[in-house]
């Protein structure tokens, strides 16, 4: 049975580039639907490649700042569709294993010979990613509101696939 696996990433050091971490602590103190994973990559996007490798992995959800010009703190959800995926494999195929982005994660599992049927991407608009350590008071305010949407990305997508295959 295929996998859903809900990726924190960023950078705790950079401000609100840390979003992706601090919805993943809160993420792992809930219970997951079955066939869901949650871990916390932090910087560690070769780490993120290489646990997509073993092909478990049918739906990646990827949970990271993303800046998009929109009102810091405005949580969305974005389908990495085909064309986007080859875009960001093909800007991150430099292995940098501090480097944690959509870009380095694709683009690194894609050197290696792996891939992932379908990428998500829960974002937050930062409001600075400037050298500081917390996030700021409207991507904190945020952080609840994208727990609850990875949980109910990942349970639509687990009752989709049992579905299909049922």
């Amino acid at each position: 049975m295929s996998e859903v696996l809900i990726a924190g990433i960023g950078n705790v050091f950079l401000g609100d580039d840390g979003f992706g971490v601090e919805v993943l602590h809160r993420l792992e103190r809930r219970p997951l639907p079955a066939g869901v994973r949650a871990r916390e990559y932090g910087i560690r996007g070769v780490h993120l490649a290489y646990d997509l490798l073993d092909g478990t992995v049918a739906t990646l959800i990827l949970v990271d700042a993303l800046p998009a010009g929109e009102p810091p703190g405005t949580v969305t959800l974005v389908e990495v569709d085909d064309a986007a995926r080859a875009e960001l494999a093909a800007n991150g195929t430099s292995v940098d294993s501090h480097a944690m982005n959509p870009e380095a994660v694709l683009g690194t599992l894609q050197a290696l010979g792996g891939q992932v049927d379908r990428v998500l991407l829960v974002g937050c608009e930062p409001a600075t990613v400037e050298p500081r350590m917390g996030l700021s008071e409207p991507v904190e305010a945020a952080v609840d509101a994208a727990v609850e949407l990875a949980l109910a990305t990942a349970r639509e997508v687990r009752h989709h696939d049992t579905v299909e295959t049922g």
